[in-house]
């Protein structure tokens, strides 16, 4: 979500190269697009609401009332849904730290981190990735998924889907900090070509590097966090052959 969504686009494809049409969502939202592909959704916030930018990973499910109901059984805030969302049905919520998500019900799951037009990886910087991992685990399964393998690290854990890393979950977050990226959030992370050379586009484009609680985490390579001219946090990584 965007305060200007013509600004945003405008960003957006200097420094990724998106391409944008027009959703069934009205005018005040648009689906990005990376060599034909989908790959992100950018709306126009109502005015009045949240000040800052955000990205917001969606997760797929099979039952959005199972996945709800999981949310708060755990301690999370579920704050809207589940609604119906295009073809499917979406909610939006907060886990047990603060970090918002969504999680999607509808036809397309195969759509994964790290395939095709998909981001390359989602982040999590939270105070515990031990309490972490348990939560998402049980709310979206994990262990009953063969493709899904998480891996423990000090002060880290990879959950890997079909051996290519696609969630990382890193301590770091602070719930009380007064610098809204210092505390625990999703980072949503981009694949690109030459990671100096798109940071270097989106500096000319108006954007920032924040202070963050923790350094990016890639599985090869390096990453590089900015934020942009509306406020919101992204990361950008070399693309995986």
């Amino acid at each position: 979500m965007v305060g200007d969504l013509v600004a945003a686009r405008a960003f957006y494809a200097a420094v990724l190269g998106w391409e944008f049409r027009r959703s069934s969502l009205g005018d005040q939202f648009v689906v990005a697009s990376a060599d034909g592909l989908p790959v992100a959704g950018i709306g126009e916030r109502r005015p009045g609401l949240a000040p800052a930018s955000e990205w917001t990973p969606y997760f797929a499910v099979r039952d959005a009332d199972v996945t709800a109901a999981r949310i708060q059984e755990r301690g999370a805030t579920l704050a809207v849904g589940p609604i119906p969302l295009g073809r499917g049905r979406a909610g939006l919520a907060a886990d047990p730290e603060g970090a918002t998500f969504g999680f999607w019900e509808g036809p397309a799951l195969a759509w994964a981190p790290g395939a095709g037009s998909a981001p390359a990886r989602l982040d999590l910087q939270t105070r515990d990735v031990f309490d972490a991992a348990r939560f998402y685990g049980e709310v979206f399964g994990w262990a009953s998924e063969a493709a899904i393998d998480v891996t423990f690290r000090q002060h880290h854990v990879v959950v890997e889907r079909d051996s290519r890393p696609a969630l990382s979950l890193r301590d770091g977050g602070a719930p009380s900090a007064e610098q809204p990226q210092l505390r625990p959030r999703w980072l949503v992370n981009f694949p690109v070509d030459d990671v100096e050379r798109a940071v270097a586009a989106a500096i000319d484009a108006g954007a920032a590097r924040p202070q963050l609680s923790a350094t990016s985490w890639a599985p090869k390579g390096f990453s590089r966090t900015l934020q942009s001219p509306d406020g919101g946090l992204f990361t950008l990584s070399h693309r995986e052959d």
